[in-house]
């Protein structure tokens, strides 16, 4: 049997597909079990965190196994195998023992050197223990993983390199301030009660935040939690349901949110209406309204609100550009690829539309527009709006921190003024640019001489059942042998009955001692495993006796639990 992962990271698949990827605890069980009960593997375990998704297994046929595990990814994912594959990555072997312990030292992470990955790895481990999916191989991989990481974290300064991903995503919502400097004071809002939840609320317990509120669908593990921060020497925090997250985001400042929902948890209706009289997010003039919020664009075909007023009326409904008159530089890639005759059209109703009057640039703005669009018969679809000075942003007040896969905040959020939101995705891209501590490299040797070391304790417990068995039919030739001479010499006394059979055995184990030593050295090495089979034909060992033994101390694995 072989050991082979085929999974996918936010090193193969953009965030998009990861999303729609993702796992919850009740699919991880069910491909675990689908898995083993396939024909190619015995062994099954999934790895699942927010930016990985990886299955691992022991099978007896690579080609198979890839095939099987790659549609049942994809099967229990959602996502086409068709349009899976291309993000897939496959290790086998060693290649794959070398993937797993990188993974566990945060080599593999999106933070580089995070620890936060350990605890996953043990869970992990510790569900296919209670499916009793982990056998020999799954089980001696994974706890090895385990003392790999540790032994990364203790002997080198990798935690220098990398942080948890709660870190992480609070120093990009800081944007270059310290965390405790900007956190200090400041309400959150935490939504969600799990590993990473709790641990974003104890990072920003630890940055000086004023209050902490902790939302969760099951009450006991929200005031589980609750209890837990109000312990330790952080500030006042409370449990709340979940229906009264869109109250708690008008009076938070900043809210982290990693639930296992499979929707959307946070709208963009709902953020928006968190910020409405907050702050004025526009300064309107004598002929406006007041805005409080700004309004998500609105898909074509529905009116859209930018400015003084909606765009009523446009007769080729184009979305609406900046509350000024006519449509400006800005609106020109509004307008792309429209005909002549289209431009005029709604450069009349511009015209007519009772707006302020139009500024001299903006005239000139449309002028150029209609002459491209009379000479080439169309504006051009590549060309490019001249740069225009476009007004600040305005500071943020509600600061958001989205950890869940699948999202848990739309995406939408992005354009809302008042609102900075970090994501997965955005941390992704975010940590490419990361600079990696001189450790790593100190780690990467510690992953390849445990890599070898694991293959080949791999390769000598692969013939340690050939062995077990060879000495077992050397045991039963001996007694066969001695019940024969009771036979042929009934009058042996017991002592030299005693004597002739410790002679024997003797004789024996020195015969088999050197050839069973030597065969499990040079099993350990690269290609050795083909010894145990010239082993089992030479003395022609009887399949099922070693197969008893491989099953004896599978079952003896399985009841091993976590490091």
């Amino acid at each position: 049997m072989s050991l082979l992962v085929v999974g996918l990271s936010h090193r193969s698949a953009p965030v998009s597909v990861l999303e729609r990827a993702a796992l919850n605890a009740d699919a991880q069980v069910k491909l675990i079990q689908d898995t083993v009960a396939a024909e190619p593997a015995t062994e099954a375990a999934v790895l699942a965190t927010c930016n990985r998704i990886e299955l691992y297994a022991d099978v007896d046929k690579f080609h198979a196994g890839v095939a099987e595990l790659s549609t049942l990814l994809a099967q229990h994912s959602g996502v086409g195998l068709d349009e899976l594959t291309p993000y897939l990555y496959v290790h086998y072997e060693d290649r794959a023992v070398h993937h797993l312990f990188s993974v566990a030292c945060g080599l593999d992470s999106m933070v580089v050197g995070e620890g936060q990955i350990l605890g996953q790895i043990k869970d992990s481990l510790a569900r296919a223990q209670d499916l009793h999916t982990a056998g020999r191989l799954l089980n001696d991989l994974f706890q090895q993983a385990l003392r790999v990481g540790k032994r990364a974290h203790s002997e080198t300064g990798i935690d220098r390199a990398g942080q948890s991903l709660v870190t992480f995503g609070l120093e990009q919502l800081s944007g270059g301030t310290a965390v405790q400097d900007w956190a200090r004071g400041k309400k959150a809002l935490v939504i969600g009660a799990g590993s990473m939840s709790s641990l974003a609320a104890a990072t920003l317990a630890r940055a000086g935040v004023a209050e902490i509120v902790i939302a969760n669908r099951t009450a006991d593990r929200a005031e589980r939690l609750v209890e837990i921060l109000n312990e330790g020497a952080a500030g006042p925090a409370r449990a709340v349901p979940m229906d009264a997250v869109p109250d708690e985001l008008t009076r938070a400042d900043v809210a982290v949110s990693c639930t296992g929902a499979t929707g959307i948890v946070l709208a963009a209706e709902t953020i928006a209406g968190a910020l409405t009289g907050r702050v004025p997010f526009a300064q309107p003039g004598p002929d406006q309204a007041p805005v409080s919020a700004p309004a998500v664009r609105q898909p074509a075909g529905s009116a859209s609100v930018a400015g003084p007023a909606a765009e009523e009326n446009c007769p080729l409904d184009l979305p609406a550009v900046r509350a000024t008159a006519g449509f400006s530089v800005l609106g020109e890639a509004a307008v792309a690829g429209m005909g002549a005759a289209e431009l005029e059209q709604h450069a009349a109703w511009v015209d007519n539309a009772p707006r302020p009057q139009t500024t001299p640039d903006e005239a000139e703005a449309i002028a150029a527009l209609a002459a491209a669009a009379a000479t080439a018969g169309r504006i051009p679809e590549r060309r490019r709006p001249e740069s225009v000075a476009e007004s600040a942003r305005p500071e943020p007040v509600l600061y958001l921190l989205d950890l869940a896969m699948p999202r848990d905040i739309d995406a939408a959020v992005h354009r809302l003024a008042g609102v900075r939101l970090v994501d997965i995705e955005s941390l992704a891209d975010a940590s490419a640019d990361a600079p990696m501590a001189a450790d790593v490299d100190q780690v990467r040797r510690i992953v390849s001489d445990e890599v070898a070391a694991f293959g080949a304790a791999l390769r000598a417990a692969h013939i340690t059942p050939t062995v077990v068995a060879l000495r077992t039919m050397a045991a039963d030739v001996v007694a066969g042998e001695i019940a024969r001479l009771e036979a042929r010499l009934p009058g042996l006394d017991d002592k030299h009955r005693s004597e002739i059979t410790q002679t024997v055995k003797r004789v024996v184990d020195k015969l088999l001692h050197a050839p069973t030593v030597r065969v499990k050295q040079l099993a350990a090495e690269p290609g050795g495993a083909g010894y145990a089979d010239a082993l089992r034909t030479l003395f022609d060992l009887d399949p099922e006796t070693v197969a008893a033994v491989s099953r004896a101390e599978d079952s003896t694995e399985k009841d091993r639990g976590p490091a």
